[in-house]
């Protein structure tokens, strides 16, 4: 054993004299999604930095302890699917790596620095952290892209995270049950109207999961009918599922309205004060339910670096995932405009078909660059799209190829299934999609989850501190995400 150790050292010595690689190059991932996953995975493999070894040291500065397979938020809202198994476990998949639960608010990267903010830095009381870099991964991502929509901020629901995707399932539970127990008209249409903003991925999949869901839990109601809930669907331009192609989202829009899911194109949301949804058509329904999925922006880490970004807020990248203009600084994902050489000109879509291949990419370069080789360029053709509108309803365009209703929802599956990462999340989610086939749908509402601590304070004495039970729409904006997801 010591022999070999020393044997490696010795080796890893000559290389360095050689100039093949530097000694232990500190490599920076800002971001635990995909890009961020899936860089750092494949350093740990090409580099193995593990006991003092290898060829680097990689820090993964991420929000969250895990990274959210989005694809299967819909299915999480509905029930489909547990929580826990829509997120990869960062520390797990990553062992050989220094996962850091925390914000990096700024970068300096003329100095090789990035200012940092843990989960204990207010505890600490000494401030922000300067962590030093030799090799930067910057992938934040994206987050809500909302405008100044009277009453958004105190009644709108997002759908980008876990979080929203459980609080939005027990919220539309919760509401029909306020349906079921209100003896006012009003309250009770309020309650019953579920109003959807954005006819990309994310709209379209959560309402047609969630109305699926809502429609299949009425037969437990004994006043509470399919016909007396109103779902909407609100979209500024003229059509929904661009990704799929013009057939296929006509045919979306003729499915969801077959299911009397109003869906209004070339239409806005002007105002949701006061519980009232006004369209620029003006319509008027007054909701308890606002759900926001109209687009995404570039995370505003990006602005608090000195690094060159596009006029959209996006930095400015270059074939090789490099960021232009400067050395040691490395983009892929939402946050990074990478040119497309199958289409010059143009810029790779922000959706995970693209952010998985890039990582790939990106992980080699920083590899080769670290071993003076010649980097590759980044060059993937898009595949297609599929889409769930529900239990066994879909759409897919894949390599020129249309499909509709179950072969295009069975493909979606079959498909998500295949690029879920590990083996465990894998089997886990087979399992429960074979066990919901078997078994009837769960229809319980946990909203309580979210306030754990209300009950005991208030029987300690005490007042609350936690928002009302009656879930996001008081108050909360999270965060929603209208990214197409594509084929690999």
């Amino acid at each position: 054993m010591v022999t070999q150790f020393a044997g490696a050292v010795d080796k890893l010595r000559r290389r360095v004299r050689h100039g093949m690689v530097k000694e232990r190059a500190r490599i920076l991932v800002v971001g635990g999604g995909y890009v961020g996953m899936y860089t750092a995975l494949r350093l740990q493999q090409k580099l193995k930095p593990e006991l003092g070894r290898g060829e680097a040291e990689i820090t993964v500065v991420t929000p969250d302890p895990y990274m959210t397979y989005q694809p299967f938020l819909p299915e999480a809202a509905a029930g489909s699917i547990s929580p826990r198994h829509v997120v990869v476990p960062l520390r797990r998949v990553l062992p050989h790596c220094r996962v850091v639960v925390g914000e990096v608010t700024a970068i300096d990267h003329a100095k090789r620095t990035a200012t940092l903010t843990t989960l204990a830095t207010d505890e600490e009381g000494t401030g922000p952290q300067q962590v030093m870099y030799d090799e930067l991964v910057l992938a934040p991502g994206s987050v809500s892209r909302t405008l100044p929509i009277p009453g958004l901020a105190d009644y709108g629901i997002g759908f980008k995270t876990v979080e929203e995707a459980i609080g939005l399932r027990n919220h539309v539970i919760e509401q029909m049950d306020i349906a079921s127990s209100t003896r006012d008209p009003a309250i009770r249409d309020a309650a019953l109207t579920f109003v959807f903003v954005g006819g990309g991925f994310a709209g379209v999949e959560a309402l047609g999961e969630l109305e699926d869901m809502a429609r299949y839990t009425t037969r437990y109601y004994h006043n509470v009918k399919p016909e007396d809930m109103k779902w909407i669907l609100v979209e500024a331009s003229d059509r929904i599922l661009p990704e799929v192609g013009e057939d296929m989202g006509r045919y979306t829009v003729s499915e969801l309205r077959r299911r009397n899911i109003d869906v209004r194109l070339g239409t806005r949301l002007e105002s949701c004060a006061d519980r009232v949804a006004v369209l620029s058509d003006g319509a008027r329904f007054p909701t308890r339910t606002v759900v926001w999925t109209a687009g995404v922006k570039p995370h505003p880490l990006l602005a608090a670096t000195d690094l060159p970004l596009t006029e959209r807020g996006r930095l400015k990248c270059t074939p090789e995932l490099t960021i232009e203009g400067v050395t040691h600084a490395w983009a892929a994902g939402d946050a990074a405009a990478v040119p497309d050489v199958t289409a010059p000109g143009t810029h790779t879509a922000p959706n995970a078909q693209h952010a998985v291949r890039q990582a790939r990419v990106l992980a080699d370069n920083i590899v080769r660059s670290l071993r003076g080789q010649a980097l590759q360029t980044y060059s993937h053709r898009y595949a297609g799209s599929v889409a769930s509108l529900g239990l066994h309803e879909g759409v897919a365009h894949v390599y020129g190829r249309k499909l509709k209703g179950y072969p295009a929802w069975f493909m979606h599956r079959a498909y998500h299934l295949s690029r879920v990462p590990t083996f465990n999340r894998k089997a886990r989610v087979l399992a429960e999609w074979t066990l919901s086939g078997l078994f009837k749908r769960e229809i319980v509402s946990l909203g309580s989850l979210e306030h754990p601590r209300a009950e005991f304070e208030l029987a300690a004495g005490g007042k609350p501190s936690d928002t009302p039970k009656n879930g996001p729409q008081d108050g909360s904006q999270g965060d929603s995400n209208n990214n197409p997801k594509g084929l690999s």
